[in-house]
């Protein structure tokens, strides 16, 4: 079997002061809290794609802020080879609801953070410095 990279994008949400977290229905990491994001689809950009996986997951639509950076450990998902690339992006609606692949959707304080699936809370450690001006701003 050819081994492959699969491309995926996660999307940093500051809301309302907070920061906005999905609890996974579906493993990996069934239950734990994670960004909201997914797999790119092929013909996609990845600018796209974050705002598609936030507007169905979290319901919110949004621009895109700021490119955080390129994840690539090959450790960093249990499902293989997963390349994700993290953006800050900035909500423009406000119908925050769970949906296709959250169970919950959460608002959690930026020094209060639950245990996160996969390498999100590296990916928020990166953004901090981008994510106190704007979460004092709203």
């Amino acid at each position: 079997m050819e081994k492959k990279i699969t491309l995926a994008v996660d999307a940093i949400l500051p809301f309302k002061g907070k920061i906005v977290l999905i609890k996974r229905k579906y493993p990996p990491y069934k239950g734990l809290y994670a960004l909201p994001g997914g797999m790119v689809k092929y013909g996609e950009e990845v600018e796209s794609a974050v705002l598609r996986e936030v507007r169905e997951e979290v319901g919110v639509d949004g621009k895109v802020f700021k490119l955080v950076g390129v994840y690539s450990s090959p450790a960093r998902d249990p499902r293989g080879h997963v390349v994700s690339i993290c953006y800050i992006v900035l909500p423009t609606s406000e119908n925050l609801r769970a949906g296709s692949d959250a169970k919950e959707v959460e608002l959690f304080p930026l020094d209060a953070l639950p245990d996160l699936a996969f390498d999100h809370k590296k990916m928020i450690q990166d953004a901090k410095e981008d994510l106190y001006g704007i979460l004092s701003q709203m």
